[in-house]
C-alpha cells in the first residue's frame, strides 16, 4: 500500500509541476508599451 501512494504522490507531483509550465500566464506578464525615445542618435562623423 506505500508503493501506491508513493507512486500516486510521484504522478501528482509531475502532473502540477506540467500543469504549471504549459499553462496560461497572461496575468502575470507585465504589459510593455513603445518606450520613449530620450537620447540623440549615434552619427559617425566624417573626415573629409
Amino acid at each position: 500500500m506505500n508503493i501506491l501512494k508513493m507512486l500516486e504522490a510521484i504522478t501528482t507531483y509531475l502532473t502540477e509541476g506540467f500543469a504549471k509550465i504549459f499553462s496560461s500566464q497572461e496575468e502575470e506578464v507585465p504589459e510593455i508599451g513603445v518606450q520613449p525615445f530620450e537620447c540623440v542618435p549615434y552619427t559617425k562623423e566624417t573626415s573629409a
